[in-house]
């Protein structure tokens, strides 16, 4: 890719992270954009991820992520495996699945994975098998931060899908954010295995741009999490099993905690590995004489 197209490229996905930035803070407030924002995000993953893998590697980032999770949605759906026992309430299913909730895996799947190449490292043609295996783990995990804030509102209060065996954690079972994990660590090791041998090859220095975009939208996440806990409705909601009964303010305010601890300190985290990879490594002429001024004179040999 010539140098011109690179920037322009670059500049693109900018304008793109912008737009998807405020379209995040916007639907904290107007959740019927939600959906809108989801196919924008998945764009941002297909040009962002063509950018920095190709195109090839950035279709099997979609297509494994599609076909595995609504394969295991519909599994867990019919057995309990590996989710747990629940159902989903809404239209538009492909088979028991509605159809935006592939998407929604890919939109933050992939600024998941981001996180996790900035964190251990990104996955190139011939790279270790501990950066190979280590940086899908690591994404799995950010991406299960995410649903451990979303779910207990999202189904309980909201009753997207329904739990019919109730679960610990505000309804939901320990269960489902094991489901989480598995089911992001398969897609994203598929994508793994397939840069390892047949992605680009490493580069130089890091994208510290493309990093600094994914991450960025990672953390904007998290904002209609404190967004809700400081507008949603205070009311009484029971499970679906009828056996626990809980505030709303209570779940809306745990979500915000785990998203400080979760989501957020990912988010820092990995803000600050590329602060620290942006500084420049202080050459030995420098180090020399930093030594020499933090010298006392009476230890300094004599000329």
């Amino acid at each position: 890719m010539s140098a011109s197209r690179r920037s322009n490229t670059i500049t693109t996905l900018w304008a793109i992270t912008a737009v998807i930035s405020l379209g995040l803070i916007i639907t904290s407030f107007i959740p019927g954009v939600r959906t809108l924002l989801i196919l924008l995000q998945v764009a941002f993953a297909l040009l962002h991820g063509a950018h920095r893998y190709g195109w090839r590697a950035i279709g099997v980032f979609i297509g494994a992520g599609l076909v595995i999770s609504n394969i295991l949605e519909n599994l867990s759906i019919q057995t309990g495996f590996p989710f747990g026992h629940y159902h989903y309430t809404g239209s538009g299913k492909i088979f028991q699945v509605p159809w935006f909730i592939g998407p929604a895996y890919l939109a933050t799947g992939y600024l998941a994975w981001v996180v996790a190449t900035v964190l251990l490292g990104d996955v190139r043609r011939n790279s270790p098998w501990l950066t190979t295996i280590g940086t899908p783990v690591i994404a799995a995990f950010a991406m299960t931060a995410w649903d451990l804030s979303l779910d207990p509102s999202a189904s309980t209060v909201h009753q997207a899908w329904i739990w019919q065996d109730s679960g610990g954690f505000f309804g939901v079972p320990l269960g489902n954010f094991l489901g989480w994990t598995f089911t992001v660590y398969l897609f994203a090791q598929v994508f793994g295995l397939y840069l390892r041998g047949r992605g680009p090859l490493p580069t130089a220095e890091p994208d510290l741009a493309s990093d600094l975009q994914g991450v960025l939208l990672y953390g904007l996440t998290t904002v209609s999490f404190f967004v809700t806990f400081f507008t949603g409705d205070r009311k009484d909601v029971t499970d679906a099993v009828g056996n626990n009964t809980w505030r709303t303010g209570d779940i809306y305010e745990t979500s915000a905690l785990v998203t400080v601890y979760g989501m957020f300190f990912f988010a820092v985290l990995a803000l600050l590995r590329i602060a620290q990879q942006r500084t420049p490594a202080p050459t030995p002429a420098t180090s020399v004489k930093a030594t020499e001024r933090a010298e006392p004179d009476e230890l300094r040999p004599s000329v």
